[in-house]
Protein backbone atom coordinates (compact mmCIF):
# COMPACT_ATOMS: atom_id res chain seq x y z
CA UNK A 1 0.00 0.00 0.00
CA UNK A 2 1.07 3.73 -0.62
CA UNK A 3 2.20 5.39 2.76
CA UNK A 4 -0.74 8.22 1.99
CA UNK A 5 -3.18 4.87 2.15
CA UNK A 6 -2.39 3.57 5.30
CA UNK A 7 -4.41 5.13 7.84
CA UNK A 8 -2.53 5.83 11.44
CA UNK A 9 -4.83 6.70 14.75
CA UNK A 10 -2.84 7.72 17.97
CA UNK A 11 -4.69 7.82 21.13
CA UNK A 12 -2.86 11.30 23.26
CA UNK A 13 -1.73 14.26 22.00
CA UNK A 14 0.88 14.41 24.79
CA UNK A 15 4.55 15.13 23.75
CA UNK A 16 4.94 11.52 22.61
CA UNK A 17 1.76 11.25 20.67
CA UNK A 18 2.45 14.62 18.93
CA UNK A 19 5.99 14.12 17.94
CA UNK A 20 5.03 10.42 16.60
CA UNK A 21 2.50 11.85 14.20
CA UNK A 22 4.17 14.69 13.19
CA UNK A 23 7.10 12.46 11.60
CA UNK A 24 4.35 10.02 10.45
CA UNK A 25 2.58 13.14 9.35
CA UNK A 26 6.09 14.00 7.63
CA UNK A 27 6.63 10.88 6.05
CA UNK A 28 3.63 11.10 3.98
CA UNK A 29 1.15 8.31 6.30
CA UNK A 30 -1.94 9.18 6.96
CA UNK A 31 -2.27 10.38 10.21
CA UNK A 32 -5.32 10.71 12.74
CA UNK A 33 -4.44 11.71 16.54
CA UNK A 34 -7.41 11.81 19.04
CA UNK A 35 -7.22 13.76 22.64
CA UNK A 36 -9.64 13.57 25.86
CA UNK A 37 -8.66 16.91 26.73
CA UNK A 38 -9.86 20.40 24.84
CA UNK A 39 -5.75 21.17 24.06
CA UNK A 40 -2.27 19.38 23.28
CA UNK A 41 -0.03 18.90 25.65
CA UNK A 42 -0.64 15.95 28.05
CA UNK A 43 1.16 16.14 31.68
CA UNK A 44 2.42 19.26 29.95
CA UNK A 45 0.30 22.10 31.07
CA UNK A 46 1.51 26.08 31.58
CA UNK A 47 0.06 28.43 32.98
CA UNK A 48 0.92 32.09 33.42
CA UNK A 49 -0.84 34.15 36.19
CA UNK A 50 0.60 37.81 38.32
CA UNK A 51 3.63 37.68 36.14
CA UNK A 52 4.36 34.21 37.39
CA UNK A 53 5.02 31.07 34.75
CA UNK A 54 3.70 27.54 36.37
CA UNK A 55 4.34 24.67 34.20
CA UNK A 56 2.36 22.01 36.09
CA UNK A 57 4.30 19.30 34.73
CA UNK A 58 7.46 18.39 33.33
CA UNK A 59 9.85 22.12 33.93
CA UNK A 60 12.72 21.49 31.31
CA UNK A 61 13.39 18.87 29.02
CA UNK A 62 17.35 17.15 27.98
CA UNK A 63 18.62 18.14 24.69
CA UNK A 64 19.69 14.68 24.33
CA UNK A 65 18.88 13.83 20.92
CA UNK A 66 19.52 15.97 17.57
CA UNK A 67 15.83 14.69 16.65
CA UNK A 68 14.65 17.37 19.27
CA UNK A 69 16.31 20.50 17.97
CA UNK A 70 15.33 19.56 14.73
CA UNK A 71 12.21 19.24 15.85
CA UNK A 72 11.90 22.30 17.47
CA UNK A 73 13.62 23.95 14.34
CA UNK A 74 10.66 22.38 11.76
CA UNK A 75 7.50 23.24 13.91
CA UNK A 76 9.20 27.20 14.05
CA UNK A 77 9.59 27.06 17.99
CA UNK A 78 13.85 27.79 17.67
CA UNK A 79 13.59 31.40 18.92
CA UNK A 80 11.47 30.48 22.11
CA UNK A 81 13.59 27.88 23.08
CA UNK A 82 15.91 28.44 25.81
CA UNK A 83 18.75 26.30 27.41
CA UNK A 84 19.20 26.62 31.39
CA UNK A 85 20.95 29.41 33.71
CA UNK A 86 24.76 27.81 33.65
CA UNK A 87 24.01 27.96 38.07
CA UNK A 88 21.09 24.89 36.94
CA UNK A 89 24.22 22.55 36.96
CA UNK A 90 24.84 22.94 40.58
CA UNK A 91 22.00 19.93 42.48
CA UNK A 92 21.83 20.32 45.96
CA UNK A 93 21.10 17.58 48.53
CA UNK A 94 19.38 18.00 51.98
CA UNK A 95 21.45 16.53 54.84
CA UNK A 96 20.97 17.50 58.84
CA UNK A 97 19.63 20.83 58.23
CA UNK A 98 22.58 22.09 55.55
CA UNK A 99 22.44 21.72 51.47
CA UNK A 100 25.28 20.09 49.89
CA UNK A 101 26.16 20.63 46.61
CA UNK A 102 26.11 17.22 45.17
CA UNK A 103 29.80 16.38 44.10
CA UNK A 104 30.22 16.08 39.89
CA UNK A 105 33.88 14.99 40.30
CA UNK A 106 36.64 13.17 41.61
CA UNK A 107 37.82 16.40 43.38
CA UNK A 108 34.93 17.39 44.45
CA UNK A 109 33.56 14.19 45.86
CA UNK A 110 36.99 13.71 48.00
CA UNK A 111 35.90 17.65 49.52
CA UNK A 112 32.29 16.79 50.08
CA UNK A 113 31.09 16.97 52.95
CA UNK A 114 28.21 14.92 51.57
CA UNK A 115 29.54 11.93 52.71
CA UNK A 116 31.35 10.42 54.99
CA UNK A 117 35.10 9.00 54.75
CA UNK A 118 33.77 5.26 55.40
CA UNK A 119 31.55 6.17 52.45
CA UNK A 120 34.15 7.42 50.29
CA UNK A 121 36.64 4.19 50.58
CA UNK A 122 33.71 2.06 50.13
CA UNK A 123 33.42 3.86 46.77
CA UNK A 124 36.56 3.34 45.93
CA UNK A 125 36.18 -0.14 46.34
CA UNK A 126 34.07 -0.22 43.50
CA UNK A 127 36.17 -1.87 40.65
CA UNK A 128 36.87 -4.66 42.71
CA UNK A 129 33.46 -5.74 43.20
CA UNK A 130 32.34 -8.59 40.88
CA UNK A 131 29.24 -8.72 38.29
CA UNK A 132 26.28 -9.81 39.77
CA UNK A 133 25.04 -13.07 37.78
CA UNK A 134 21.23 -12.13 38.78
CA UNK A 135 21.73 -8.34 37.48
CA UNK A 136 19.00 -8.41 35.15
CA UNK A 137 16.22 -8.76 38.06
CA UNK A 138 17.87 -6.71 40.59
CA UNK A 139 16.25 -2.90 41.38
CA UNK A 140 18.37 -0.01 41.92
CA UNK A 141 18.45 0.03 45.29
CA UNK A 142 20.13 -3.34 45.33
CA UNK A 143 22.74 -2.42 42.80
CA UNK A 144 23.66 0.55 44.69
CA UNK A 145 23.94 -0.97 47.52
CA UNK A 146 26.19 -3.73 46.36
CA UNK A 147 28.35 -2.06 44.12
CA UNK A 148 28.50 1.51 45.84
CA UNK A 149 27.20 1.14 49.21
CA UNK A 150 24.50 1.71 51.33
CA UNK A 151 25.30 5.38 52.55
CA UNK A 152 25.83 6.23 48.74
CA UNK A 153 22.37 5.10 47.92
CA UNK A 154 20.51 7.21 50.55
CA UNK A 155 22.26 10.68 49.98
CA UNK A 156 22.47 10.01 46.03
CA UNK A 157 20.34 7.66 44.43
CA UNK A 158 17.73 7.72 46.80
CA UNK A 159 16.98 11.91 46.56
CA UNK A 160 16.94 11.25 42.70
CA UNK A 161 14.89 8.59 41.90
CA UNK A 162 12.50 10.15 44.34
CA UNK A 163 13.27 13.62 42.11
CA UNK A 164 13.19 12.06 38.42
CA UNK A 165 10.67 9.43 38.84
CA UNK A 166 8.97 10.07 42.31
CA UNK A 167 9.31 6.17 42.82
CA UNK A 168 10.75 3.72 45.51
CA UNK A 169 14.69 2.69 44.56
CA UNK A 170 13.70 -1.24 46.48
CA UNK A 171 11.13 -1.25 43.91
CA UNK A 172 12.01 0.34 40.31
CA UNK A 173 14.12 -2.38 38.21
CA UNK A 174 17.84 -0.85 37.23
CA UNK A 175 17.59 -2.52 33.92
CA UNK A 176 14.87 -0.15 32.74
CA UNK A 177 15.16 2.99 35.14
CA UNK A 178 19.31 3.27 34.48
CA UNK A 179 20.18 0.86 31.36
CA UNK A 180 23.37 2.29 31.19
CA UNK A 181 24.19 2.17 34.76
CA UNK A 182 22.78 -1.70 33.89
CA UNK A 183 25.19 -1.96 30.88
CA UNK A 184 28.36 -0.88 32.23
CA UNK A 185 28.50 -3.64 34.96
CA UNK A 186 27.09 -6.08 32.02
CA UNK A 187 29.59 -5.46 29.01
CA UNK A 188 32.49 -4.21 31.14
CA UNK A 189 32.14 -5.50 34.40
CA UNK A 190 31.92 -2.81 36.76
CA UNK A 191 31.03 1.29 36.53
CA UNK A 192 33.96 2.98 36.76
CA UNK A 193 35.86 0.02 34.46
CA UNK A 194 32.83 1.04 31.88
CA UNK A 195 33.30 4.58 32.32
CA UNK A 196 36.88 4.77 31.36
CA UNK A 197 36.83 1.94 28.45
CA UNK A 198 33.54 2.77 27.06
CA UNK A 199 34.34 6.43 26.51
CA UNK A 200 35.40 6.00 23.24
CA UNK A 201 32.66 4.48 22.23
CA UNK A 202 30.50 6.97 23.83
CA UNK A 203 31.90 9.81 21.98
CA UNK A 204 31.05 8.14 18.53
CA UNK A 205 27.42 7.99 19.43
CA UNK A 206 25.23 11.21 17.77
CA UNK A 207 23.13 11.30 21.01
CA UNK A 208 24.29 13.24 24.60
CA UNK A 209 24.28 11.19 27.70
CA UNK A 210 21.71 12.68 30.75
CA UNK A 211 24.85 14.00 32.86
CA UNK A 212 26.50 16.05 29.99
CA UNK A 213 23.29 17.74 28.03
CA UNK A 214 21.92 20.84 28.19
CA UNK A 215 18.54 21.28 30.01
CA UNK A 216 16.10 23.01 27.81
CA UNK A 217 12.72 25.05 27.92
CA UNK A 218 10.42 27.41 26.05
CA UNK A 219 10.15 31.06 27.00
CA UNK A 220 6.29 30.25 27.16
CA UNK A 221 6.94 27.13 29.15
CA UNK A 222 6.88 23.47 27.86
CA UNK A 223 3.81 23.51 26.62
CA UNK A 224 4.26 25.59 23.88
CA UNK A 225 6.23 22.73 22.29
CA UNK A 226 3.32 19.80 21.92
CA UNK A 227 1.50 23.34 21.00
CA UNK A 228 3.26 24.09 18.11
CA UNK A 229 3.51 20.29 16.98
CA UNK A 230 -0.38 19.99 17.21
CA UNK A 231 -0.36 23.32 14.80
CA UNK A 232 1.38 21.94 12.23
CA UNK A 233 -1.00 18.70 12.68
CA UNK A 234 -3.74 21.08 12.05
CA UNK A 235 -7.00 18.53 10.93
CA UNK A 236 -5.21 15.57 11.66
CA UNK A 237 -5.85 16.37 15.78
CA UNK A 238 -9.32 16.01 17.68
CA UNK A 239 -9.92 17.22 20.65
CA UNK A 240 -12.79 16.04 22.75
CA UNK A 241 -12.23 12.38 22.14
CA UNK A 242 -12.18 10.01 24.84
CA UNK A 243 -11.43 6.74 23.60
CA UNK A 244 -13.35 3.85 24.68
CA UNK A 245 -11.85 0.46 23.52
CA UNK A 246 -9.41 -0.68 20.63
CA UNK A 247 -10.73 -3.84 19.39
CA UNK A 248 -9.88 -5.94 16.18
CA UNK A 249 -11.92 -6.05 12.84
CA UNK A 250 -11.09 -8.24 10.01
CA UNK A 251 -6.99 -7.21 9.09
CA UNK A 252 -8.16 -3.58 10.42
CA UNK A 253 -8.70 -1.81 14.26
CA UNK A 254 -11.90 -0.56 15.68
CA UNK A 255 -11.24 2.48 17.48
CA UNK A 256 -14.77 3.18 19.67
CA UNK A 257 -14.82 6.63 21.68
CA UNK A 258 -16.67 9.33 22.55
CA UNK A 259 -17.07 12.82 21.51
CA UNK A 260 -19.06 15.94 22.72
CA UNK A 261 -21.45 13.22 24.57
CA UNK A 262 -21.89 10.89 21.51
CA UNK A 263 -20.60 7.03 20.37
CA UNK A 264 -18.19 7.35 17.06
CA UNK A 265 -16.07 4.48 15.95
CA UNK A 266 -13.65 4.82 13.30
CA UNK A 267 -11.12 1.92 11.16
CA UNK A 268 -7.58 2.17 11.29
CA UNK A 269 -4.64 0.10 9.82
CA UNK A 270 -2.69 0.83 12.51
CA UNK A 271 -3.05 1.98 16.23
CA UNK A 272 -0.48 3.50 18.41
CA UNK A 273 -1.01 4.17 21.88
CA UNK A 274 0.66 7.39 24.01
CA UNK A 275 -2.11 6.92 26.74
CA UNK A 276 -0.78 6.54 30.19
CA UNK A 277 -1.04 2.68 31.39
CA UNK A 278 -3.98 3.07 33.88
CA UNK A 279 -5.92 5.00 31.02
CA UNK A 280 -4.36 2.34 28.31
CA UNK A 281 -5.69 -1.11 30.04
CA UNK A 282 -9.08 -0.47 29.96
CA UNK A 283 -8.83 0.35 26.25
CA UNK A 284 -7.29 -2.88 25.22
CA UNK A 285 -9.35 -5.00 27.88
CA UNK A 286 -11.18 -6.49 25.35
CA UNK A 287 -8.66 -6.92 22.81
CA UNK A 288 -5.93 -8.42 25.63
CA UNK A 289 -6.22 -9.81 28.59
CA UNK A 290 -2.61 -10.56 29.80
CA UNK A 291 -1.59 -7.12 27.94
CA UNK A 292 -4.40 -5.41 30.35
CA UNK A 293 -3.28 -7.02 33.29
CA UNK A 294 0.57 -5.83 32.99
CA UNK A 295 -0.75 -2.34 32.34
CA UNK A 296 -3.24 -2.55 35.37
CA UNK A 297 -0.09 -3.28 37.50
CA UNK A 298 2.22 -0.40 36.51
CA UNK A 299 1.76 1.93 39.40
CA UNK A 300 1.99 5.62 38.92
CA UNK A 301 3.32 7.26 42.22
CA UNK A 302 0.48 9.89 43.22
CA UNK A 303 2.58 13.62 43.23
CA UNK A 304 1.53 17.34 44.13
CA UNK A 305 3.14 19.96 43.05
CA UNK A 306 3.06 23.21 45.20
CA UNK A 307 4.21 26.63 43.38
CA UNK A 308 5.82 29.40 45.44
CA UNK A 309 6.29 32.87 44.74
CA UNK A 310 8.34 35.20 47.21
CA UNK A 311 10.01 38.38 47.09
CA UNK A 312 13.85 38.14 46.48
CA UNK A 313 14.69 40.08 49.31
CA UNK A 314 13.13 37.51 51.66
CA UNK A 315 15.39 34.62 50.46
CA UNK A 316 18.01 34.14 53.02
CA UNK A 317 19.93 31.08 50.58
CA UNK A 318 21.71 32.20 47.98
CA UNK A 319 20.02 31.11 44.66
CA UNK A 320 23.11 29.22 42.40
CA UNK A 321 21.59 26.10 41.43
CA UNK A 322 18.53 24.19 40.28
CA UNK A 323 17.58 23.37 42.97
CA UNK A 324 17.72 20.42 46.04
CA UNK A 325 16.40 16.98 46.60
CA UNK A 326 14.92 15.50 49.61
CA UNK A 327 16.59 12.26 50.86
CA UNK A 328 14.13 9.97 52.55
CA UNK A 329 16.31 9.33 55.65
CA UNK A 330 15.52 13.06 56.14
CA UNK A 331 11.98 12.43 56.88
CA UNK A 332 10.70 15.76 55.61
CA UNK A 333 7.16 16.29 53.81
CA UNK A 334 8.09 17.19 50.42
CA UNK A 335 10.59 15.63 47.96
CA UNK A 336 13.04 18.18 46.85
CA UNK A 337 12.49 21.72 45.11
CA UNK A 338 13.42 23.25 42.01
CA UNK A 339 14.27 27.23 41.84
CA UNK A 340 12.10 27.96 38.46
CA UNK A 341 13.34 31.45 38.04
CA UNK A 342 16.91 30.84 38.33
CA UNK A 343 16.58 28.42 35.79
CA UNK A 344 14.94 30.08 33.00
CA UNK A 345 13.60 33.58 32.20
CA UNK A 346 10.27 35.19 32.64
CA UNK A 347 9.51 32.52 35.44
CA UNK A 348 9.02 35.31 37.69
CA UNK A 349 8.15 39.43 37.97
CA UNK A 350 11.58 41.67 38.40
CA UNK A 351 12.70 41.60 42.01
CA UNK A 352 10.73 37.84 42.43
CA UNK A 353 11.65 34.42 43.08
CA UNK A 354 9.56 31.08 42.14
CA UNK A 355 10.18 27.44 43.50
CA UNK A 356 8.65 24.61 42.32
CA UNK A 357 8.05 22.10 45.18
CA UNK A 358 7.20 18.08 44.94
CA UNK A 359 4.78 16.08 47.60
CA UNK A 360 4.00 12.42 47.67
CA UNK A 361 5.53 10.25 45.79
CA UNK A 362 5.61 5.92 46.18
CA UNK A 363 7.93 7.55 49.41
CA UNK A 364 4.89 8.60 51.04
CA UNK A 365 1.68 8.30 49.22
CA UNK A 366 -0.51 8.77 52.06
CA UNK A 367 0.46 12.30 52.40
CA UNK A 368 -1.91 13.29 50.43
CA UNK A 369 -4.75 12.21 52.09
CA UNK A 370 -4.37 14.81 54.78
CA UNK A 371 -5.84 18.02 54.98
CA UNK A 372 -4.22 19.87 52.27
CA UNK A 373 -4.35 23.43 53.99
CA UNK A 374 -2.10 21.08 57.13
CA UNK A 375 0.04 19.33 54.26
CA UNK A 376 0.76 22.80 52.68
CA UNK A 377 1.07 24.57 56.22
CA UNK A 378 3.52 21.68 57.04
CA UNK A 379 5.56 22.15 53.47
CA UNK A 380 6.00 25.62 53.81
CA UNK A 381 7.09 25.88 57.49
CA UNK A 382 9.73 23.25 56.33
CA UNK A 383 10.55 25.07 52.92
CA UNK A 384 10.76 28.94 55.02
CA UNK A 385 13.36 27.22 57.16
CA UNK A 386 15.83 24.95 54.35
CA UNK A 387 15.86 28.32 52.53
CA UNK A 388 16.21 31.12 55.17
CA UNK A 389 12.70 32.76 54.30
CA UNK A 390 11.07 34.83 56.99
CA UNK A 391 8.29 35.80 54.71
CA UNK A 392 4.66 34.81 53.75
CA UNK A 393 5.18 33.38 49.62
CA UNK A 394 3.44 36.36 47.90
CA UNK A 395 2.13 33.89 44.73
CA UNK A 396 0.96 30.11 45.76
CA UNK A 397 -0.54 27.47 43.28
Amino acid sequence: MEKRNIHITILGAGISGLATAYWLHRDGFNVEVLEAKDEPGGSMETMREDGFLVDCGPNSGLDTSPLIKRLVEEVGLQDEMAYANEAGGRRYIYKQGRLHPLPTGPGAFLRSRLFSVRAKCRLLAEPFIGKSEDGYYQSIAQFVRRRLGKEFLDYAINPFVSGVYAGDPDKLSVKSAFPKLYRLEEVYGGLIKGMIKGAKERKARPEQAKDRARMFSFINGMQSFPKAIAEKLTGHVRYGCDVQNVLRSGNRWRVAYVENGESREIESDIVLSALPAYRAESIFSGLDKALADHLKAIYYPPVKMLFLGYRMEAVGQPLDGFGFLIPEKETKPFLGAIWSSVLFPRRAPEGMAAFTLFIGGARSPGLLDSDPKDLFRAVLSEFGEIMAIQEAPVFVR
